[in-house]
């Protein structure tokens, strides 16, 4: 049997692709409304540009520093509605709540009490922009693992927000038309109103309709009081961990330097049209101003996205991404010669290309980072797309707080005054400069960091099928052999279990009513009396096959399992495990000796080569040569037989084998045949069993085993239980059915004089790439040599 297979999310229905863009509004309808409202501080309430500058940084600051707690949160939440759902929906409630209050700023109140009171609110109002948009950032990263659907699903989203851009400009329109309110003021205070409460619907909408599974069994960092302080220092680590990724890190600086510069100057254009083109008459510039980010946001919606995600299909996401920035770097350039006095109409025909780098931006950039999320999965096993999702927008948050901090900074430098009807000599012109000059060189960095991303649509398939293959169970013989297929649990009891079949060894314990106290008694009991053997695993935390073992690791956990088995299996001859066999020898333990045998030729050659080596050393007590071959799929049995072979030859009177799955012993008479000892890798868990079958199962593998080896010596070379991770159908790995395996597998062993190696020693991390969470966790001891199941063993 195998686990629940993950099932590639290649098509997303529209209707959760529109949820999700939905939610896109209102992340996108907030900040472009804010670019609106703020010029009412300066232009009618006025605040000077350093008080600008604060407003506009601080409390994106105190944003940013939020977005990656909140990703560690959101990413390690147990609940039965997800990790997402419920932030997204408490952060819309927030928002919208806190943006409606925030906008309630009175003329009579001056200038130092809205300056204070706006700053405060605007801390509660980033808060709930934190807890809605981060987890709603990640829902988007999760939503599917294809490729190109991926950027279907984005550009989705960046059509249906852009219209929020579309829409927004269009405020300036009534907010300083007295046909419609009295003073710029008041009309914020009204239209807060609205748009808090549209937005915040908005924004409950992808947590209402994109469903998603329950998370509560899921083997997350706790999350308590008690346990914060810990779950920092994992923020931390987590995000210096993001920025090892190169990919992640262009992706970051590229968008902080594109965002930055354009945010610093993207409320220039108000002014710039009303006292470049108007001379500082915001009645006579009329619409002007609104047209202004209303056109370029419908080029974006309508002639910008549609034309990237065409691009990303055709020539890849990297180029599409550097294209489309040159585009707006002539955008950018034009807007220079068109912004004319007297024809305002002008600067329409620049739009459309400077609407490229924006537009661009997110519908890529977003996309983009799904695949990166996709190779940290693969390098680390973890799937981080709440901390992740929190780092990019924390460059993007960092980056406008800072343009805020800029734009205000800017205005001082050239001396601009909006309190003054005529502007100073080269105030206007200064604008201008930096409004053109300002993007186009951080177009161009970003770039320059974006010229040698690798992550190629190739790249991210292969990455892809690797994940898919990681997320499936460990092939397993019942799936192949059915072996046991007649054995039914249909909720027997244990004891009903015992009776029905006789044949079978049983402990006489009824571990379903068997108390937790009573089975840790039990379980001590029968690990102290020692085991036959157990499997050696010489990697420390952060180690992988490949690095070299050293003497002192070595000796430092053979001491560890010093006296608690009288055999130690070792699966490898090069790279310092050739070592392990002496050291082993002199602290008295039985070696069985493997050599690592795989599809590498040359590597081949050592490990035999070596293996001869120790036998005839006298380090030997078992060759096996090679070890799950045949799963893996890397050579036929013809060469393996071979490599038997030639260490038979050179072997005297040692025992050889070869290890793999016990169902391949009965599939492969003539492997069998060239075996002297017949060495078999037996998992109940990897083949789904309930833990109360698990007994059953193992004494069934090894009854086949045994029929199949015709009289040769039958030794189970590996069987064991996971504590972490995912359940594989019925098997499900909890510390407490380690134990209650551990003791029902040994106890049947020294019954029936059955050699068992146990798997395994420690801990291994490495392994989360090929078994997931519960590849990690075969251990009896952690990866830092902790006995993980009594404290005083």
């Amino acid at each position: 049997m195998v686990n629940e297979i993950v099932i590639p999310k290649d098509k997303v229905p529209m209707g959760q692709k529109i949820a999700f863009g939905v939610g896109m509004f209102a992340n996108q309808m907030f900040p472009a409304i804010l670019g609106i409202f703020m010029v009412v501080l300066v232009q009618d309430l006025g605040f000077p540009g350093w008080m600008w500058g604060v407003l506009f940084f601080l409390p994106r600051v105190f944003d940013s520093i939020t977005d990656p707690i909140m990703g560690f949160i959101s990413d390690n939440t147990k609940s039965k509605w997800g990790r997402r759902r419920h932030y997204v929906f408490l952060g819309a409630l927030i928002m919208g709540i806190s943006f409606v209050i925030m906008w309630q700023l009175y003329r009579e109140n001056g200038v130092d009490y809205n300056f204070t009171y706006f700053l405060l609110w605007s801390f509660v109002f980033y808060l709930g922009l934190t807890i809605f948009s981060v987890p709603y950032v990640a829902m988007g990263y999760e939503m599917s693992n294809d490729f190109h659907e991926r950027t279907d699903i984005m550009a989705i989203a960046q059509w249906i927000g852009q219209w929020a851009w579309v829409i927004a400009p269009w405020f300036w329109v009534f907010m300083y038309d007295q046909d419609w309110f009295p003073s710029a003021d008041i009309a914020t205070r009204e239209l807060a109103i609205y748009v808090g409460i549209a937005c915040m619907v908005c924004a409950m909408v992808p947590a209402i309709f994109i469903k998603s599974k329950s998370t509560i069994n899921e083997p997350y960092a706790p999350l308590n009081i008690r346990t914060i302080g810990g779950s920092l220092k994992k923020i931390v680590d987590g995000f210096k961990e993001a920025f090892q990724s190169r990919p992640f890190r262009q992706l970051c600086i590229a968008t902080f330097f594109i965002y930055n510069t354009f945010y610093t100057i993207a409320s220039f254009s108000f002014f710039i049209v009303v006292y470049y083109l108007f001379g500082g008459d915001a009645g006579a510039a009329g619409i002007w101003p609104t047209l202004f980010g209303s056109v370029g946001a419908l080029a974006t919606t309508f002639i910008v996205i549609p034309i990237i995600t065409k691009m990303s299909k055709k020539m890849g996401k990297k180029r599409a991404f550097i294209v489309s920035q040159a585009i707006s770097i002539l955008g950018y350039v034009l807007l220079w010669f068109l912004f004319i006095p007297g024809k305002p109409y002008m600067f329409l025909f620049a739009l459309p290309f400077f609407s490229f780098g924006i537009g661009s931006l997110f519908t890529l950039m977003m996309s983009m980072t799904a695949d990166v999320i996709d190779l940290d999965e693969l390098n680390t096993g973890q799937r981080r797309e709440g901390v992740f999702g929190a780092i990019y927008w924390w460059m993007v948050k960092f980056g406008f707080a800072i343009a805020g901090l800029l734009t205000g900074t800017i205005m001082s430098v050239v001396g601009f005054d909006p309190n003054a009807a005529v502007q100073p000599e080269g105030a206007i012109f200064g604008l201008r400069a930096f409004y053109s000059g300002f993007p186009i060189i951080g177009t161009l960095v970003a770039i320059y960091f974006m010229w040698n991303y690798d992550l190629t649509e190739e790249r991210a398939n292969e990455i892809s099928k690797e994940l898919e293959k990681k997320k499936a169970s460990k092939a397993a013989g019942y799936g192949k052999m059915a072996s046991i297929s007649n054995i039914d649990l249909n909720d027997l009891s244990e004891k009903e279990i015992v009776e029905k079949f006789s044949d079978f060894f049983t402990t006489k314990l009824d571990f379903k009513e068997i108390s937790p106290q009573a089975l840790q008694l039990e379980f001590d009991t029968v690990f102290k009396k020692g085991m036959h053997g157990i499997c050696f695993s010489a990697y420390e935390s952060g180690q992988e096959p490949g690095d070299d073992l050293t003497d002192n690791q070595i000796r430092r956990r053979l001491e560890v399992l010093k006296g608690r088995a009288q055999w130690i299996r070792i699966f490898s001859c090069t790279t310092g495990h050739e070592k392990i066999p002496r050291i082993a020898k002199e602290m008295g333990f039985k070696t069985m000796v493997g050599a690592w045998i795989s599809n590498k030729t040359v590597q081949n050659k050592s490990e035999i080569n070596s293996l001869i080596k120790l036998i005839k050393d006298g380090h030997v007590d078992i060759a096996a040569v090679g070890n799950e071959v045949l799963y893996r799929e890397e050579l036929n049995e013809e060469t393996i037989i071979d490599y038997i072979e030639q260490v038979k030859k050179e072997a005297g009177y040692i025992p050889v084998g070869y290890v793999d799955a016990y169902y391949e012993f009965a599939n492969r008479p003539k492997l069998t045949d060239a075996c002297d000892v017949v060495l078999a890798n037996c998992y109940p868990f990897w083949e789904g069993a309930d833990i109360k079958m698990a007994g059953f199962h193992l004494q069934e593998m090894y009854h086949r085993t045994v029929a199949a080896a015709k009289g040769k010596n039958v030794i189970i070379t590996e069987t064991g239980w996971p504590s972490i991770g995912q359940k594989v159908n019925k098997a499900d790995p909890t510390t407490d059915n380690v134990k209650e395996y551990f003791v029902k597998s040994h106890l049947w062993a020294k019954k029936e004089g059955v050699s068992l190696f146990y798997f395994s020693s420690f801990d291994e991390s490495w392994k989360i790439h090929s078994e997931g969470w519960a590849g990690t966790s075969w251990g009896l001891w952690d990866s830092k040599e902790k006995f993980k199941y009594n404290s005083n063993l």
